[in-house]
């Protein structure tokens, strides 16, 4: 046997289990037992659920749906503060600029104020 006829062989015997492994599972599917059982499984699960959220919170525990809202929220706050952080930082380099010149300025004028006010004292001193 060659090895293309092998592989065609593979692919014939591959493609003719997948057929009937789909064949099997929409007659499965379409039972009405095995659908029927397969809801009341769903059904139970769901029950399972919400006892379980009910024991959790008697026992004043966080149950696994107030842990991943939780997570959201935490998630949500740290993007949040990552952005306030951002606008903090350029807010400061700004200020940091305005600052240095605002106080060149302030002293600038300071020091006219008190020349004047030196000037005026010696007019008042003569």
């Amino acid at each position: 046997m060659t090895e293309e006829s092998a592989e065609g062989l593979r692919d014939r015997f591959t493609r003719g289990s997948e057929d009937a492994i789909g064949r099997v599972a929409q007659e499965l599917l379409e039972n009405p037992v095995v659908s029927s059982a397969i809801a009341r499984a769903f059904e139970a699960r769901e029950r399972a659920t919400q006892a379980q959220e009910v024991a959790m919170g008697a026992l004043n525990l966080p149950s696994a749906a107030d842990l991943e809202r939780l997570t959201r929220r935490v998630r949500s706050v740290a993007q949040r503060l990552e952005g306030i952080e951002d606008s903090v930082d350029r807010l400061d380099e700004r200020l940091s600029k305005n600052v240095q010149v605002s106080l060149e300025e302030t002293l600038a004028a300071i020091n006219l104020r008190l020349t004047a006010i030196e000037a005026l004292l010696e007019t008042d001193a003569k």
